[in-house]
């Protein structure tokens, strides 16, 4: 299974679109740089999702997990599938 897909997270709420693309371009053709905010707000959450158009180029820019940006140390891992939801309030059956 290909997986060129990034979650990298714990990044300050300042870093901008254009710094975490900066940042991760060296490593490769970025597909899309989805960067995940609140959907009250707007305000960015501190976590994004990198695809590259190359796997090679996503496990290469793993070796930024750890690196310090703005303080804090990225988390970069291959982004995984979110398990399917359940359905909320409990799944019970309602009589």
């Amino acid at each position: 299974m290909q997986q060129n897909k990034l979650y990298v997270g714990n990044f300050p709420f300042s870093v901008t679109e254009d710094q975490l693309r900066d940042l991760f371009a060296p490593y490769g053709d970025i597909e899309e740089l989805a960067m995940i905010k609140d959907r009250d707000t707007g305000r960015p959450k501190g976590f994004a999702f990198i695809t590259f158009a190359k796997q090679q180029s996503a496990e290469q820019a793993l070796e930024l997990n750890g690196n310090d940006l703005g303080g804090r140390a990225l988390r970069v891992n291959i982004a995984t599938d979110k398990p399917p939801a359940r359905g909320g309030r409990g799944g019970g059956m309602r009589w």
